[in-house]
């Protein structure tokens, strides 16, 4: 396996990694063509420095694992930098080989070489077996996370973050 930031060439495999679970299916758009929003969001993150999409490809070049690796500068701990690990996906047929532990090896590598001094992740309370991955790599169940759903069209139009 090699591991590589991902281009747009790469969406479609990402988004089917994305819905190929049962958390994952009713919340992405796995279609031929893919939907414009995919194309949207990756060309912002492409413009915000230290949010990456990396993926795992064999030696096929075929897409078998993806997570978003995020590096954000805060004043918190003493201005502490501090990477961001979500949106991991492995293919089912490479779960259990070792490649998510790779994965994570690479995603770590680099969140060392930008500065940082911590690494957080999110992952769905219900992604059990995920949690003892995530415990086997050292990660520590310190926080508790929370979500708010908005709709981008909550915010005034004078409010909005503007992307590109």
């Amino acid at each position: 396996m090699a591991f590589r930031p991902a281009t747009v060439e790469d969406l479609p495999a990402i988004v089917a990694l994305l819905a190929d679970d049962p958390l994952g299916a009713p919340r992405e758009a796995n279609l031929d063509p893919l939907p414009k929003a995919y194309h949207d969001a990756f060309a912002r993150m492409q413009q915000q420095p230290g949010n990456d999409l990396i993926v795992a490809v064999d030696q096929d070049s075929v897409i078998q694992g993806c997570l978003q690796l995020t590096i954000t500068a805060g004043l918190a701990r003493q201005g502490l930098i501090r990477a961001t690990i979500e949106g991991v996906r492995i293919a089912k047929a490479h779960r259990g080989t070792g490649l998510g532990t790779r994965l994570f090896e690479h995603a770590i590598g680099l969140a060392k070489a930008a500065g940082c001094g911590m690494i957080q992740l999110t992952t769905d309370s219900q992604r059990t077996e995920a949690h003892g991955f995530y415990t086997r790599l050292g990660f520590t169940p310190s926080h508790v996370g929370m979500k708010l759903t908005l709709s981008p069209h909550d915010a005034p139009e004078q409010t909005r973050i503007r992307h590109g």
